[in-house]
This record gives structure tokens, sequence and C-alpha cells, in this order.
């Protein structure tokens, strides 16, 4: 089993629509575990649920579209999911799934609640899709492994994945944002793991913030997340890219968009993020 794999792992619990599972410390950013993971194990305890449960068992096992709100921030630790079934219909089947965690003075906390909508990708093509960019090939990209210590070391995270950064949005990493709000790089797991659908999920929140090329030195906790699964994704490398367009009141968005390895679309998401620090005038 794959890093990847261990970290989604859940168990059927002996409530109806429950499965338990553990975050491990290996996918934190600073104290809180990556939204991306959060998501794809909530995914999946979804997945299992429409695919072992003899009452609402169906074919739709590839997840299609989520929208998911963070309410407090995932720590390392044991988590429990609770799920139901919304709608079974013919293309698309909708549940609901909550994640939760023991707080620290031992009170249960949601941490995150989704509504999520599994169909089946085999053969899904696009009639009209938004073309990779331009950018240069891994080996010639900037690793993420090449970040100063002190940031990896809040960043464990970021040692999971083979991050490579596209030179011509990564000034922000050398103190020159460029202020386009852009960030593009290409993706895949350490441990060799081939994309999935519920992978993408995370693929999509797993780049760095595009607010760093805004000039923003704090990070930007994800409020709101809507991602969409268009295809089942080639095996390889994943490319990555970020941007944003509007900023204020203590919000931002973050568009991502996700091609595979044969350059055809597979994912995008728009999140809602908080920010603290205004950018540099």
């Amino acid at each position: 089993m794959s890093e990847y794999d261990d970290a989604v792992t859940v168990r059927r619990g002996t409530e109806p629509g429950r499965h338990h599972g553990r975050f491990s410390d290996d996918w934190v950013i600073g104290n809180a575990v990556n939204g991306g993971l959060v998501m794809a194990a909530a995914l999946t305890a979804l997945g299992h649920r429409l695919r072992h449960d003899t009452d609402e068992h169906t074919e739709h096992l590839d997840p299609v579209a989520i929208s998911a709100y963070f309410l407090t921030a995932a720590r390392p630790g044991p988590f429990t999911t609770a799920s139901e079934v919304v709608r079974r219909g013919r293309t698309l089947s909708t549940g609901q799934v909550s994640v939760h965690q023991p707080g620290a003075d031992g009170v249960v906390v949601e941490r995150m609640r989704a509504l999520a909508s599994f169909g089946d990708l085999e053969g899904a093509e696009l009639e009209r899709e938004a073309a990779a960019p331009e950018m240069p090939p891994p080996e010639r990209c900037l690793s993420a492994q090449d970040a100063p210590p002190s940031f990896l070391a809040q960043m464990r995270f970021l040692d999971r994945l083979d991050l490579r950064l596209d030179p011509a949005t990564a000034g922000w990493a050398a103190g020159r944002p460029s202020g386009r709000g852009s960030i593009r790089g290409w993706l895949r797991m350490r441990d060799d793991s081939e994309p999935d659908p519920t992978m993408l999920v995370l693929a999509l929140d797993a780049l760095p913030p595009v607010a760093f090329d805004l000039g923003f030195q704090g990070w930007t906790p994800t409020l709101e997340f809507t991602g969409h699964v268009r295809r089942r994704p080639a095996p390889g490398w994943l490319q990555v890219a970020l941007t944003s367009q509007n900023v204020g009141g203590g919000l931002m968005e973050e568009d991502a968009t996700v091609w595979d390895a044969t350059g055809r679309l597979v994912a995008q998401s728009r999140q809602l993020c908080g920010y603290r620090d205004r950018p540099p005038r």
C-alpha cells in the first residue's frame, strides 16, 4: 500500500454511514492537515458507502463534483466520517459526508462538511476544453525540495509530493512576487502512486497558495471549495495551474486547473480563501 493509499484508508464503523481513519502528521501544513487530503479521505468514505452498502449500492464510483466547507482545521490523529446518500440517479449519485475529530478538550469537533456527486467517468470526453499552459518539462522546473529548510520544516506535506514549479511563476520564492496571481507546476506523488479521480481533488489543493505570487506573506485558509473531476487521469505527471483575479475584504478566490500527462484537462476547482496579511504597496 502506498503512502497516499494509507493516508486515505478508512474502515467501516459499527454504525451505519460511519467510517474511521487516522490523519498522519506527514500530511500537515503548519499544524493543520492539508485540506485536499481531508477531502480525499471523505470522498473515499462516501465512495465506500456507495460501493458496499447493499441498500444504497450504485455503479457510480468516480467522484465528479464536491462542494466542501472547512469549519475547523483538521489535526493529525484519528477521525470519523459520517455519510448519507441523498439521491441515487441514472447518471449521478449524491451524498453528504462530514469529518469529525476529538478537540483538545475531548469534545467532538466537525472539521469539514461536503456534498459530493459520484458518476462513471469511463470514456468521458470533452467537446471543448482549456489547453494546458506552455511550461518547461519537470526536469527544468524548480523542485519544492530545494526550498529553505525552515520553510520545509513547516510543510511536511511537501515531502509526500514531487512538486516542480515553473520558474516563470516562482519569483515569490525569492522575494519577487510578480503580482499577476499565477502559479504553475508539475505534480506527482513521491511514492510513485498513479493519479486517480479521488487523488485529483488533492492535486487541486496541493500547490503553494497563489496568494504568494500576489505578495501575501501569510497562509490563506480555505473556507469553501468547489471541485469538478472531468476525466480519469492517465498515469504520470499532473500539470497544475493556479490563478486569482479578485482580492478584497479579507477574501480571495483561487482557481485551479489540472491536466494529465497526455495534456487532457482532468479537474478544475474554485475555492474561497481568507487572508490576513495585506500585500505590500
